[in-house]
């Protein structure tokens, strides 16, 4: 089993990473070198989750070697003590001891671990993914973000706006690395060497990333319990998805309105530039950004050629079309993460108000106002049944909501105490640490190892979910069913990187696996090996590692009183308070909302419902007809008599059945709708139809503006 483990989770990793990015991204349609380097940031990051309570497991057991290789020595001094009636011999040597029954000794005294890593791989293995994700993080994912997003047309014209946009974050790792470079040059103590520059610059991507980690942290310590002691209350949750959907909406026609504006620029541009001039390959470029519906309606008539140059007509320059680019780059990203986000929040919202009616119901069965969009599986059709969906959805999960948020409550507390108290060596404060050294003392490296992974997993989980609960983060947003766009698959990879390593570097000092928090002469775990101490810079070792951490304390009392939601309200920004009557306008206005798309699926799945009985109605009738045309002609020739009168009651049987049909198609008629379509004749009207250059429009399209939903 010697290094099997590390290989299975290398491998399994990887798996997980391409999982969740098939989720969340889509392969077909976005840049593959968005998909690989995306893959290859989030699979680094996985990879320091993972095996660090390996690197802490082996590590436990190469010190307890270490400790145990003195006492085979010591203990022989016995044996070369002299017998009565002799003299002792002072120069004489000790017996040689076999190299093969001293090593057998070790592995008795110290059980070595099922995932035991041979000596010389991890060291090799931390530094090849930390600089490998340093690298993504500070220069080629940013670098990405930015050339995805650029209006240039060019590859030149790319490269430059995503340096200039990039200077900031180049610009401040840079200003951290030289004040720091700047301290070692003026301590007269210490000497710049490649070693020191070496962590100089390990110690100002951690002390940046260590700045913003311990910010959500605070936040996301507080915050997840909490969600999950509300998500047992159906009525919190309706009322939250109520206030969130009558924000979404003002988002969603914001988006909508400037969509139409920039399509508008376009168009016009369209217009103005012809096939022969020189900007005309810029405009296709920004047609072929624009939605498919609008390519249609602007899209060029290759017939009707004009020369640019017969007409005085002020041309927009290239400047101007790069900036309508990265306009129609922006516009497009944010309608389409607004549609995505509000059929899923109609998805919540009518699941949620199916719940709080199916919780009275007496037949314990949930039904449901809407089936389930995805396809009905195997599991769902003969073991999740209506009735074990409504003992799992008004029974049993609010009460298993409410002992995972007691439990992750704990979990809080201990990490808080564990941040205030993990610089005390003696006695060791720290709970992480107790535990740790217990199950190091009973060489226990299965729960060694679980319990590292959960408490960093959690710790994880706290950091990188509050990236997306706070509303200046949304607009990266991570959209399942692959509609998450090329920059927010960047930007979470960026940060994932630069919050990872840190993480783990404050993780390892509050299980005291850091022997600059320990100060104990014993063997370093091969993470801080590569990351190092820090002892270069006191200033950071001693100081802002050490007591930083303890701010979270004062956040998480921050958090439990909403402070930062309070604040955010005063200053316009809407956040759901509950009691609040800003926050009770916006409910009910987004309880009408709901209301009205509710009705409005209704109608639109009474009208499938009427068209499919329509059709099995009018498809039964025509079997009928050719089933009694079959019969009739089986039959033998009849006579002239007989003839006449089959002749006739055929006629009136035809005309009666045609009578019939005509009169249910009256009674199954559906009302009017006054939505249905509307047709216009004004070119420059968005929702008009098709355009064409040469003049000829056809009104084929639906108008976006229903006035009467609500009738």
């Amino acid at each position: 089993m010697s290094g099997a483990a590390l290989g299975i989770e290398i491998v399994g990793v990887f798996f997980l990473a391409l999982f969740l990015l098939h989720r969340y991204g889509d392969f077909k349609k976005q840049h593959r070198l968005v998909i690989v380097a995306t893959l290859l940031a989030w699979y680094l990051c996985f990879l320091i989750v993972f095996i660090i309570p390996l690197d802490i497991s082996t590590t436990i057991y190469n010190r307890c070697v270490s400790r145990h290789a003195v006492t085979p020595v010591t203990s022989n001094a016995s044996l070369f003590t002299t017998t009565p009636g002799t003299l002792s011999n002072a120069s004489a040597k000790p017996p040689v001891v076999n190299p093969k029954t001293l090593r057998d000794s070790l592995v008795e005294e110290c059980s070595k671990p099922w995932s035991y890593i041979p000596p010389g791989i991890m060291p090799i293995f931390w530094r090849v993914v930390y600089w490998t994700s340093q690298f993504l993080t500070w220069i080629l994912l940013p670098f990405m973000q930015s050339y995805a997003r650029s209006g240039g047309f060019s590859i030149t014209g790319k490269i430059k706006t995503a340096l200039i946009e990039n200077a900031i974050y180049y610009g401040t790792y840079l200003l951290i690395f030289g004040a720091l470079l700047i301290y070692v040059a003026v301590n007269p103590k210490l000497h710049l060497e490649w070693y020191q520059l070496q962590a100089i610059g390990i110690a100002a991507a951690n002390t940046w990333g260590l700045f913003l980690l311990v910010l959500l942290l605070g936040y996301g310590l507080v915050e997840i319990p909490r969600s999950h002691w509300n998500g047992a209350k159906k009525g919190y949750l309706l009322m939250k998805t109520y206030f969130k959907a009558a924000k979404l909406m003002t988002e969603k026609a914001d988006a909508e309105e400037t969509l139409e504006d920039v399509m508008e620029e376009v168009r016009k541009v369209n217009e103005c530039i012809k096939y022969n001039h020189p900007l005309r390959k810029c405009v296709d470029t920004i047609l072929k950004k624009c939605p498919a519906e609008y390519q249609e309606k602007m899209g060029r008539n290759m017939d009707d050629y004009e020369d640019f140059e017969e007409k005085n007509i002020t041309y927009p320059s290239e400047k101007t079309l790069v900036k309508l680019h990265k306009q129609a780059i922006y516009a497009v990203q944010r309608h389409r993460r607004t549609q995505v986000q509000w059929g899923i929040l109609l998805e919540q919202a009518f699941f949620l108000e199916d719940v709080a009616k199916n919780e009275t119901s007496a037949t314990r069965q949930f039904v449901r106002t809407f089936p389930r969009q995805e396809p009905e599986s195997f599991m769902n059709r003969h073991f999740y049944t209506p009735t074990v969906e409504w003992y799992w959805e008004c029974l049993l999960r609010p009460w298993c909501a409410r002992v995972l948020a007691v439990v992750l409550a704990l979990f809080s507390a201990v990490v808080v105490w564990s941040e205030c108290t993990f610089f005390s060596a003696n006695p060791v404060l720290s709970l992480f640490a107790v535990f740790i050294q217990q199950a190091e003392q009973t060489h226990n490296y299965i729960y060694v190892e679980v319990a590292c992974f959960l408490s960093i997993f959690f710790l994880s989980i706290c950091v990188y979910s509050t990236v997306f609960r706070i509303r200046v983060f949304n607009y990266y947003y991570l959209a399942s069913h692959h509609q998450t766009d090329a920059y927010s698959l960047l930007f979470s990879g960026m940060l994932f990187c630069r919050l990872t390593p840190p993480l783990c570097l404050n993780f390892l000092g509050l299980t005291h696996m850091d022997v600059s928090i320990s100060r104990q002469k014993a063997e370093p775990t091969a993470y801080t090996s590569i990351m190092g101490s820090l002892r270069v810079l006191p200033l950071i070792a001693d100081l802002f590692y050490i007591y930083y951490p303890m701010l979270v304390l004062i956040l998480c009392i921050a958090t439990y009183f909403s402070l930062g939601t309070r604040c955010l309200n005063l200053l316009g920004f809407q956040q759901f308070m509950g009691d609040n009557d800003m926050t009770s306008d916006l409910t009910d206005e987004g309880k009408e909302l709901i209301r009205r798309e509710k009705r409005k699926r209704q109608r639109q799945e009474d009208g499938e419902t009427r068209r499919r009985e329509w059709k099995e109605r009018y498809a039964t009738n025509r079997e009928d007809t050719s089933r009694n045309r079959n019969v009739h002609s089986e039959q033998n020739e009849p006579t002239y008599t007989e003839m006449t009168t089959s002749r006739s009651s055929k006629y009136t049987r035809t005309n009666n059945r045609t009578e019939r049909d005509r009169i249910e198609l009256l009674q199954d008629a559906e009302p009017l709708d006054f939505n249905a379509e509307t047709f216009s004749d004004d070119p420059l009207d968005p929702e008009s139809g098709r355009y064409q250059p040469g003049g000829r429009y056809l009104s084929m399209s639906q108008s976006n503006s229903r006035i009467f939903d609500d009738v």
